[in-house]
């Protein structure tokens, strides 16, 4: 009996024992987890704090995602709870997340481009992109930027003298369309240029991948071989050659037909279907897929897919601003919270000189080769240098794809830790300075443009009257059409109305931004907003149908956030030389006769 009972005891407390290792184990996981969310989470509630403090400075949001990832990924807490199988999904995330900014990126160009007669833009980004290239050929490979146990030096240096010739369309565009110089002759042509030199640049990463299957000098590919023979390696180019041929092919040629057929189907003003919508993803998808299948770089296939799709009608632009909105909302703090985690800056080497030799060369190479090629180009073309200095210093901001880049090399060990740091850091400061770059800009014209006295009372009653009527919404159209019957006056001279919607520039609303050509640089195509602009011109044009004789109706949107709103529409309405700007109160009528509590925003601008 008692050697029963003793065996009793002890099976109690194992028991015990492994029911408190298993709690204990249970309480350690959710402690774990609990901090990995809190973690994440405060990666994006920092990003859009910080975005809020430097918005007087006009940074993009690159900036703060950048600043906060790299600050959370080096607290040691945060660091050292995220394991290398977390690290591994994190990857994996971030690698889907970069095919579609890549997709996106290449489904917002226009490749044919290449075929017409270069265009200045396209003169000036081919100059200051091949002045680049030909500078960082030469230097780099003397510095040693690579590793040379895992790295060719020819594919290294080609590789990484086309990624520092490019730039960032994205952050190029969103930060001249916010700072209102998009439709002025130096902002087209920094946005022109912009595109052209990353589609370039991308378009030879993609093709050289074919020649270089161990990612361009990164070792991007799946299944590298690090010896192949010649035979082996000849078999494999002419293979994913083909492939990616045939892919093209296929996205250039045949989708067009599919996709009218969907936007056909589809029109505008109804909702799109949703059997449709899916199935225009998939296809979307399915062009992306042949050539991974064969090696090829499936970041480089979805770029390439993107970029021979159509990237006119309703489903390119519906993917086009969906896929930015997620990109902006999800996955860019995401990103650069896993790219904090990446880098480590307790491995930079401070006290070794070569280290900063290397990162101001990197960082000299990106701004001289530019420089360089847009001003001896420029001048040629007839433009004045100091505009050209400015559109120099606008095009050598990089981008996502570059930090990228970057942290690629780091994992396929291809450079160390230093170098990846200085790189990182150098596509920031490409990044930091272009806000203040571009109100250089706008103050430099501003001086040289002639002041107009433009009020009422300067007005010739022989010139017709020029009025900026801005609206909030449908609601204020019969308003607004009445103050037009007050103010026509005879048909001779004439009354010219500027309808000017008022819309605020949300983070939704500015990823559906879509680049567009002429003077328009960029289109907004959220369907709220567009809808509501189509009900407000179909109100005025059947007024001016029936009796509107000697009224010239125009439209035009102020697309800005509440705090600036009030500059971008004194400056519109300085551009088009009205004497006469009219805002609408903040306040809506009931149906009871009373007003309600109005728009904050709208009050802010009124008041302003």
């Amino acid at each position: 009996m008692s050697n029963t009972s003793a065996q009793n005891s002890t099976s109690q407390t194992q028991n015990i024992s492994s029911n408190q290792q298993c709690l204990n184990f249970v309480a350690s996981t959710m402690m774990n987890g609990s901090g990995k969310f809190l973690a994440v989470i405060s990666a994006y509630i920092l990003s859009r704090v910080v975005h809020q403090v430097l918005r007087p400075l006009s940074q993009p949001y690159i900036t703060s995602d950048l600043l906060i990832g790299l600050f959370l990924g080096s607290l040691p807490p945060v660091r050292e709870s995220f394991a290398t199988q977390l690290i591994l999904t994190l990857e994996n995330i971030v690698d889907f997340g970069m095919i579609c900014y890549l997709f996106v990126l290449g489904l917002e160009m226009d490749p044919y481009v290449v075929l017409k007669s270069p265009t200045r833009h396209a003169m000036v980004a081919y100059a200051g992109t091949l002045s680049t290239f030909i500078i960082a050929c030469s230097v780099t490979p003397w510095l040693h930027y690579y590793n040379a146990k895992n790295a060719k030096i020819v594919t290294f240096t080609i590789s990484l003298s086309v990624s520092l010739s490019g730039s960032g369309s994205h952050i190029l565009t969103r930060l001249i369309t916010s700072l209102k110089i998009g439709k002025s002759d130096i902002g087209k042509l920094g946005i022109g240029a912009g595109v052209h030199s990353d589609m370039i640049t991308m378009f030879f990463l993609s093709i050289g991948f074919v020649f270089y299957p161990m990612g361009m000098g990164m070792g991007m590919g799946m299944g590298e071989n690090q010896n192949p023979s010649l035979n082996h390696r000849a078999k494999e180019i002419v293979k994913m050659g083909a492939v990616l041929l045939f892919q093209t092919i296929v996205a250039a040629k045949f989708s067009p037909v599919f996709m009218n057929w969907v936007n056909n189907e589809n029109p505008e003003g109804k909702p799109l279907k949703g059997s449709h919508l899916v199935l225009s993803m998939a296809y979307m998808a399915l062009i992306c897929a042949p050539a991974p299948f064969y090696g090829y770089n499936p970041f480089m296939s979805a770029f390439m897919a993107g970029l021979f799709l159509p990237s006119e009608g309703r489903i390119s632009k519906w993917a086009i601003s969906k896929i930015n909105y997620l990109l902006s909302t999800v996955f860019y703090p995401l990103f650069f919270f896993w790219v904090g985690l990446k880098v480590n800056f307790k491995e930079f080497k401070a006290g070794d000189a070569g280290s900063w030799a290397r990162f101001f060369v990197l960082l000299s190479i990106t701004t001289v080769g530019k420089i360089a090629g847009t001003v001896m180009c420029g001048l040629m073309l007839g433009y004045h240098w100091p505009e050209l200095v400015a559109l120099a210093l606008l095009l050598t901001a990089k981008g996502h794809f570059h930090i990228y880049f970057s942290i690629f090399a780091l994992r396929k060990e291809h450079i160390d830790m230093t170098t990846c740091i200085s790189m990182v850091i150098v596509v920031f400061l490409t990044i930091v300075h272009t806000p203040f770059v571009v109100k250089h800009i706008i103050e430099r014209a501003r001086k040289r443009v002639p002041i107009h006295r433009m009020a009422l009372q300067w007005l010739d009653p022989s010139n017709e009257l020029r009025i900026l009527l801005c609206l909030h919404g449908t609601h204020n159209v019969p308003s607004a059409i009445n103050l037009m019957e007050i103010s026509r006056g005879p048909p001779q001279p004439g009354l010219s109305v500027f309808v000017t919607d008022m819309v605020e520039l949300t983070d939704q609303i500015a990823a559906t931004l879509v680049q567009g050509e002429g003077v328009d640089s960029v289109t907004v195509t959220d369907e709220s907003v567009t809808e509501m602009r189509d009900q407000v011109t179909h109100a005025f044009q059947a007024y001016i149908d029936e009796n509107g004789a000697g009224i010239t109706l125009s439209r035009m949107i102020a697309l800005s956030t509440f705090n600036g709103m009030a500059q971008d529409l004194s400056a519109l309405g300085e551009d088009l030389m009205t004497s006469l700007i009219l805002l609408p109160f903040h306040k809506r009528l009931n149906a009871d006769g009373t007003l309600d509590g109005g728009h904050p925003g709208f009050r802010y601008v009124n008041r302003k």
